[in-house]
């Protein structure tokens, strides 16, 4: 008989980290689960926005998921400035967008290694399965993660365990290796068999990750910002409002400094009208149209074009003129009347 072991359990909610959960449970494991929030999550990022486009709110997964195991679990916010300034300058290097996915893992590690110590926990485990990401979940990544992050021995992947070498929550008794996974690859199969066998019947498909980082689109406007900031001679860095306005609406160029975001939808105006503050702001004042917003100093020609984007997506876009209010950050207001842009060439030339 196994000693009664407590571990520290990362989980997303996804069906690995609910296997995960499940199989060191089983094994008489007292867990303690903690989920983080980078700043880059889509589904968190929505519910923080007050929704997604079309009205709905999308649930937290991992705290459903711990909720139908009965497991305490931990919302951990390391969205802060090491963060980001990890974000920037990631040692191990980005994957195929602006995802630096083996020293996310590892800053996340080190976080549950000091959650684990300050618990008084044997080990963390995660629902990381071999192979089944190219870059941060090969056998090398996997031991630099573990290496790295001073949980040598006390990082554990159930799915994958014993296709790995021995932990020492194994070695120690708290953990049976037999009843644990030998997982590998992209196939899903596997899992979907073990969530069967379980009763494990409500979790989210698959939807190739949930984290801003690894969208391309997304990433364009990430190092679009930065290149910006470069081009203006200001620090090469950024901040969390700038993250959320990145994660919002349309992206034009305006030029090598200045951007135009425009609104998709009303979830989307409010969170322009909301970080409005340090931007110019521009709104159709007699049709129904988006909210915009300038980052950087335009000039004037700038100012005409920005107001030409507004007016084309408004219902003003058929009409010869447009009144658009361009609102200065210092609340000056002036009013533009401009044609809508209808060259689509133009526009698309400018869409990061």
């Amino acid at each position: 008989m196994a000693k009664r072991g407590k571990a520290i359990g990362m989980i997303s909610g996804g069906l690995d980290s609910t296997l995960a959960l499940a199989m060191v449970k089983a094994q008489g494991v007292e867990v303690k689960a903690i989920t983080f929030y980078t700043g880059f999550c889509i589904t968190e990022t929505q519910r923080r926005k007050g929704g997604r486009s079309d009205g709905t709110m999308p649930q937290n997964e991992a705290l459903r998921a711990a909720a139908e195991q009965e497991t305490d679990i931990e919302f951990v916010d390391i969205s802060g400035e090491k963060y980001l300034e990890m974000i920037l300058n990631p040692r191990y290097g980005y994957g195929a967008n602006a995802n630096p996915c083996v020293d996310c893992r590892i800053f996340m590690m080190k976080k549950a290694r000091d959650i684990m110590e300050a618990q008084g926990a044997d080990f963390v485990f995660t629902g990381e399965v071999l192979g089944q990401r190219p870059k941060s979940q090969r056998r090398d990544t996997l031991q630099v993660v573990e290496r790295e992050s001073g949980l040598a021995g006390r990082l554990v992947r159930p799915l994958s365990a014993r296709l790995l070498a021995p932990s020492i929550p194994e070695q120690e008794g708290l953990l049976d290796r037999s009843k644990l996974g030998a997982i590998s690859g992209r196939g899903r199969l596997p899992q979907i068999a073990m969530a069967r066998e379980i009763g494990l019947t409500e979790y989210p498909q698959p939807a190739g990750g949930c984290c801003f980082l690894t969208d391309e689109s997304f990433s364009r406007k990430f190092f679009h910002i930065l290149g910006q900031k470069e081009a203006a001679g200001e620090p090469r860095a950024i901040e969390q409002d700038e993250i959320v306005l990145l994660t919002t609406g349309r992206h034009f160029a305006l030029g090598k400094t200045v951007k135009l975001i425009v609104g998709r939808n009303e979830v989307e105006n409010g969170t322009l009208q909301t970080y409005a503050g340090g931007h110019a702001r521009l709104l159709a004042t007699q049709v129904t149209g988006p909210v915009g917003l300038v980052v950087g100093t335009p000039t004037w020609e700038e100012r005409r074009l920005a107001a030409a984007i507004i007016a084309r997506y408004g219902k003003g876009r058929e009409v010869g003129q447009v009144e658009i209010e361009w609102r200065d950050p210092d609340g000056a207001v002036e009013l533009l009347g401009v044609a809508p842009l209808a060259d689509e060439v133009q526009l698309e030339a400018m869409r990061i």
